[in-house]
């Protein structure tokens, strides 16, 4: 399968321009000046030139611009921040201005709105001839043509733009990732108000189905299939085949149209897809942002399941007998699973893990039937401990952990403290180690960090534990903006408490390796807070 992108960008084809709008257009932006740039002027890259001239050039009898809307997918580093800039000052300031005209730039998140702004304040200085006729005001990111009153402003997604309003040019960037659908109401209701109006949405490609963008995006293949059906509708789609070989570099050049240019870098790209070979969650960031491949899934996974099985070597519990040993404890419900794994070993010589699963004994094939997963072989063959009833018995994993105890030079219990005081509160009591680890960002990224650089590193050693690699399969990773990691629960497949818990012992085993804070004096008594 090829990549997909438009041969009307590449083939020198004629672009109708009977009315010189497109021809216009693109005079406006090359007559800007841009401080970041080699020659000081405005970049207007080839690709970008043909775009532009396709939005403005085509146009009826009346000198109507035919297109209405525009697509745009292209993947990171495009420059689609400078030309989105540009375009919303060619309608401020240039022949597309509409007297008392709302120009709106419109980001997924604040961060993203100001640098949208900070763009084009920052063209307006550099450029003498439209700094005489604008008027900045930077705290409320508005540029103003002094005459016209035609306003340019920027807003984030999440903020307000009242009903009422009527944008004759609507910008909109990322919108996969827009969080909710009351600004793009407010702007498509009042695109409809007045003739002439442009949407331009230009996007890298999205996540699963949930989202404002992707049932634009699917139009958009239709319309880039059968141009016939919407000529209002202009489609600008830079995409990778889903199943493509995401290593090919002939392919990243087919799909990002600035690479021969230098815009991505190529060596950045490069180290990029180094670093990404192992963890999956950066190979499908690499494909969403730098191949624009539309991910089926919202979320990425953990770890490459076959660079996780090379861990299977078996576990000799006998000869760790003698070694430091930290616990972590993920308690399910009453009715699900629960994990206690134990961790030996450290940054250097690697960690050795061991767990445990507790399940209520009841209806266990019942559950098996809803999991999907063999729970009553896994307790024929020990990788699960069924407990009495249909609810777990807390007092078996209380025990389990004394035995554990009394075996192991157990220098930690690490517990969640939801749903744990039942086990927790005993153990304390009887001055075990125990501690608690909320299982939040601020606890819970460290460490999950901690565990994928093990594994990826070759040093997690898990003795081919079958409910550990279930879990571990079943988990689906979240992303902040600096790229910490969470283990999201609700949308995992299926249940992820050994994997929780092995991150636990992993960061804490990698924390306390270095000389156990229960060997100091100053250690108060009973619980431990982090």
């Amino acid at each position: 399968m090829m990549a997909l992108r438009p041969d009307w960008i590449f083939d020198g084809s004629p672009i109708p321009d009977p009315h010189g709008r497109g021809e216009r257009a693109v005079e406006f932006l090359r007559a800007l000046r841009h401080p970041k740039s080699d020659s000081g002027a405005f970049d207007l890259p080839p690709f970008w030139e043909r775009v532009v001239r396709r939005i403005y050039g085509p146009s009826n009898a009346a000198g109507r611009r035919q297109v209405k809307t525009v697509f745009a997918m292209v993947p990171r580093g495009a420059r689609k921040t400078t030309i989105g800039a540009g375009l919303g000052l060619l309608h401020t300031f240039g022949h597309e201005r509409v007297q008392g005209g709302q120009i709106i730039a419109a980001a997924a998140a604040e961060d993203q709105a100001a640098l949208a702004a900070d763009e084009a304040r920052m063209i307006v200085r550099a450029t003498p001839w439209l700094e005489k006729v604008a008027k900045v005001k930077e705290s409320e990111d508005t540029i103003e043509h002094r005459k016209s009153g035609t306003l340019f402003r920027t807003i984030p997604a999440q903020g307000d733009l009242q009903h009422g309003r009527t944008p004759a040019l609507v910008l909109a960037d990322e919108l996969h990732a827009w969080p909710n659908r009351k600004l793009w109401t407010a702007m498509r209701t009042g695109l409809a108000k007045q003739a002439g109006s442009l949407l331009i949405i230009i996007t890298t490609a999205g996540r699963g189905k949930e989202n404002l963008a992707h049932g634009i995006y699917e139009y958009a293949l239709k319309v880039a299939a059968r141009p016939e059906i919407d000529p209002g509708f202009l489609p600008v789609l830079f995409q990778a085949p889903g199943d493509c070989d995401w290593q090919d570099e002939a392919l990243w050049h087919a799909v990002n149209p600035g690479l021969a240019e230098g815009f991505p870098d190529l060596d950045g790209l490069r180290q990029l897809a180094r670093e990404a070979r192992e963890r999956p969650g950066d190979r499908e960031d690499f494909r969403q942002y730098h191949l624009n491949v539309w991910l089926d899934h919202s979320v990425a996974p953990f770890v490459d399941m076959a660079v996780y099985d090379e861990g299977a070597e078996p576990v000799d519990l006998a000869a760790l007998e003698g070694e430091p040993c930290w616990i972590a404890v993920d308690m399910g419900l009453n009715t699900d699973l629960t994990a206690v794994v134990a961790c030996w070993g450290d940054d250097e010589t690697g960690f050795d893990v061991a767990a445990w699963f507790f399940v209520p004994g009841d209806n266990l094939r019942a559950r098996a039937d809803r999991d999907k997963v063999p729970y009553p072989r896994w307790a024929e063959e020990g990788f699960i401990i069924p407990t009495p009833g249909n609810v777990t018995d807390y007092r078996a994993v209380e025990q389990h952990i004394r035995g554990l105890c009394d075996r192991f030079d157990v220098r930690e219990i690490a517990f969640d403290p939801a749903y744990a005081q039942a086990v927790m509160g005993p153990l304390s009591e009887d001055g075990f180690p125990v501690v608690t680890m909320r299982q939040g960002w601020l606890t819970m990224a460290p460490a999950i960090k901690e565990l994928e650089r093990a594994i990826i590193g070759r040093s997690f050693r898990h003795g081919g534990n079958p409910v550990l690699r279930w879990n571990f399969e079943n988990i689906v990773v979240e992303r902040d903006k600096a790229g910490n990691m969470s283990f999201h629960k609700g949308k995992s497949r299926d249940r992820i408490d050994g994997a929780v818990a092995a991150a636990m012992a992993v960061a804490r085993a990698a924390t306390g390796s270095g000389g156990s804070i229960y060997e100091s004096e100053e250690r108060a008594e009973g619980l431990l807070l982090i």
